[in-house]
């Protein structure tokens, strides 16, 4: 049966912090804040399947109370979610994910982004939509205080799963 999920995520934009987006280190002034890389689009896409699974949110599986999982590669998170997916006998079919940033640039990076995350998830990275848009000036993320990203899975999943 195909199962679909949605995932949210948004972090502030702080200076003194890499930028990490879809598991990419991505050259910019700043970056985003948060107990792990703070990677916005990997914790959107993570929601997304775990909510195609009928799981709890990242946070559940990953909070960020607990210390081991403090500057951790949201890499790895995608990994430990896509294995829950296969653990039931589940594949993912697509991941369809915007981020909403007003700069940097993000088209530059889609194919790395997609590389990345494609191996994270042990998929093909023809199974990955990325897109950008701005906030059009507006609210804090058309300030550059922040991005936000939002991603939609796919899964194909046993009835019992």
């Amino acid at each position: 049966m195909n199962y679909v999920g949605i995932g949210y995520d948004v972090h502030q934009l702080v200076e003194g912090r890499k930028l990490v987006l879809g598991g990419v280190d991505i050259p910019h002034d700043k970056g985003l804040m948060g107990h792990s890389d703070a990677d916005a689009l990997t914790h959107a896409i993570c929601d997304a399947i775990l909510g195609a699974m009928g799981e709890r949110d990242i946070g559940y599986y990953f909070p960020n109370t607990d210390p081991q999982w403090q500057n951790s590669p949201s890499k790895f998170f995608l990994h430990e979610v896509s294995s829950k997916v296969r653990l039931r006998r589940g594949k993912i079919i697509n991941i369809d994910a915007t981020v909403i940033a007003e700069e940097p640039k993000i088209a530059p990076h889609v194919d790395a982004m997609k590389n990345a995350l494609a191996e994270a998830l042990e998929i093909s990275n023809r199974q990955i939509s990325i897109k950008a848009t701005t906030n059009e000036g507006i609210g804090f993320i058309g300030r550059g205080e922040g991005i936000a990203a939002m991603a939609v899975a796919s899964l194909d999943m046993p009835e019992n799963h």
